[in-house]
């Protein structure tokens, strides 16, 4: 028997937990990762998204011990990347007859990942599926975070499937945020939103009103626990992030060959600390890209240290940099260091890709060859001041 969650009135929880999963597309992933679906009972039946194809039998026992999979008249693909659609193919060998609805662009997403036509139903912004005592309302949220997304709002029980966005990465028992310690939920959350929704900032705010004209009782995303205490807490979180607020603290992200530019890097953060920022250091091999990106989600600053190899920033920092251009960051302002032989090059590299990411530069001059001396250290320590006192300046 599996433990099945009745979350309202003939609405299920029949996903499946990856507890042991630590690696999720580059995204580490230290407390797990769910895959959360969804059985709506009614006059007609329908299974919002589905599991990651190793976990097909645990959904499809999880569905039997409510329905016979065949009876199932909707299957609905919020979003088609395979972490919520790759059982599809399963699910319809039990239910040949169940309509498949999902937008125009997860149709030709669906035909490309599995090759298998199936009866599509598809939908647009403001369709709806009678189902019986519940109307499913949906609303497409393109590029939250992929063309095809949508999420879908079942008027009864005014839930709202939202998919990706809302999500959190993060492994529990209890499947509701008032459960479990919402310190921990809202850190993944914004963990989440930094390293997935990041780059789609500028669309936040037009998702979140339409997900707004709806009265919610819950929103139960494709990732993590099910919203029913802190909507308003989660909501409000989005619109911030969403709007490019920063505070006044720094992150300084680094990697060293021989120790010149940690020495740096320590200097900057006391500096930093001294002009009266909150300050946090990150060496790339001891800290995970998604840890850092969270940290920098709400900070105002980031400055980027890196020893030069064969005239560029070693393979580490290049890894980093190519992922913040990814991201493309807001509202922030940043800088360059580091340390180097015979020839420089890597404050060159690291300044042109912070411009490419969208970040304000700041020119610090601070690149030196071998150690810095004392009067160098001295400069290290006067440019984290006066990032410091720059960025606070923004503030007000």
């Amino acid at each position: 028997m599996m433990h099945n969650i009745e979350i309202a009135q003939g609405v299920y929880s029949v996903g499946a937990v990856d507890w042991t999963m630590r690696n999720f597309h580059g995204y580490e992933t230290p407390r797990g990762i769910t895959y959360n679906a969804y059985l709506i009972v009614d006059e007609k039946i329908c299974l919002i998204d589905t599991v990651k194809a190793p976990f097909t039998k645990e959904l499809l026992e999880r569905i039997s011990q409510i329905i016979d999979p065949s009876r199932i008249d909707y299957i609905v693909c919020n979003h088609t990347e395979p972490d919520h659609s790759s059982a599809l193919p399963a699910i319809m060998e039990k239910a040949p007859q169940a309509k498949v609805v999902l937008t125009s662009q997860g149709k030709e997403s669906i035909l490309k990942h599995y090759h298998k036509e199936y009866d599509f139903l598809v939908v647009k912004e403001g369709d709806s599926l009678e189902l019986g005592r519940n109307k499913l309302k949906f609303i497409t949220m393109p590029m939250l975070h992929w063309p095809d997304s949508m999420a879908s709002y079942l008027t009864g029980e005014e839930i709202l499937f939202s998919n990706d966005a809302f999500g959190q990465h993060i492994c529990t028992s209890k499947r509701f945020d008032d459960e479990n310690v919402i310190t921990d939920i809202m850190h993944e959350a914004s963990k989440y939103y930094a390293n997935i929704l990041m780059p789609y900032n500028r669309l936040i705010g037009k998702a979140l009103g339409k997900a707004e004209t709806v009265p919610l009782k819950m929103i139960a995303p494709s990732h993590g626990i099910i919203w029913r205490t802190h909507i308003q807490d989660i909501l409000k979180k989005y619109e911030q992030w969403g709007s490019g607020y920063h505070d006044d603290s720094v992150i300084i992200v680094y990697d060293s060959m021989w120790g010149a530019t940690e020495d740096m890097a320590r200097r900057i953060l006391e500096g930093v600390a001294a002009g009266g920022s909150s300050v946090k250091l990150h060496r790339l091999t001891t800290s995970s890209l998604s840890d850092i990106i969270n940290d920098l989600l709400e900070a105002g600053g980031i400055i980027v240290g890196s020893s030069t190899q064969h005239n560029d920033v070693l393979s580490t920092m290049g890894g980093f940099l190519t992922y913040l251009k990814g991201l493309q960051p807001v509202n922030k302002i940043g800088a360059a260091f580091g340390a180097y032989g015979w020839a420089g090059g890597a404050q060159k590299s690291i300044e042109e890709s912070l411009k490419a990411s969208g970040i304000a530069l700041e020119s610090s001059e601070l690149a030196f060859k071998w150690v810095a001396d004392k009067e160098g250290q001295d400069r290290c320590f006067s440019f984290g001041m006066e990032f410091a006192k720059k960025l606070q300046a923004t503030k007000e």
